[in-house]
């Protein structure tokens, strides 16, 4: 990799770490190609992204950032996985670390917040965005039919009076 190449890197790995809600860092040694595809397909659905990089090249791309603390993290053999949404990367990952031992999250950020491994568990079990809007959704919308319902169950109960008082009449 030339000078070039390297400075492109560091460029795009600086805009993941300043524009993505959540990053997550992991081990990924001893993961086979069809296991990363995995992961990486998994996290695709979820809309985030999966993007191993050299370790000293992240740590450039995270010199004076908000963030900056990752560069503890980045050892070894390591995987980025981020989003914009602050908690689908950090499902999708703790997910994967569940059924494959070979892949151990080591921590991340939130923001300019750093996350420790309990951190990241903490933030998987939080609610997307989609879950959040669909259960304000649905606080917003029940009050609207339940008063729709009331206004509407005076009618309904007096169409079902007269209509009993119209069989009576004519079975009488």
């Amino acid at each position: 990799m030339d000078r070039a190449q390297k400075e492109k890197v560091v460029e795009e790995l600086g805009q993941i770490f300043e524009s993505s809600g959540v990053v997550v860092v992991s081990h990924y040694a001893g993961l086979t190609v069809a296991e990363m595809q995995d992961l990486r397909a998994r996290m695709r659905e979820a809309g985030g992204s999966v993007r191993v990089a050299k370790n000293k090249l992240a740590k450039i791309a995270l010199d004076g950032k908000a963030n900056a603390s990752l560069s503890d993290l980045l050892t070894g053999m390591t995987v980025l996985s981020y989003s914009e949404d602050p908690v689908a990367a950090a499902k999708v990952a703790e997910d994967y670390a569940k059924e494959n031992s070979k892949f151990e999250i080591l921590g991340g950020a939130m923001g300019g917040k750093s996350l420790d491994r309990a951190g990241v568990a903490a933030v998987a079990k939080l609610p997307s965005r989609e879950e959040l809007i669909a259960s304000i959704v649905g606080c917003i919308v029940a009050p609207a039919s339940n008063i729709a319902g009331a206004v509407g169950a005076p009618a309904s109960n007096i169409a079902s009076i007269l209509s009993t008082i119209e069989e009576r009449a004519e079975a009488a």
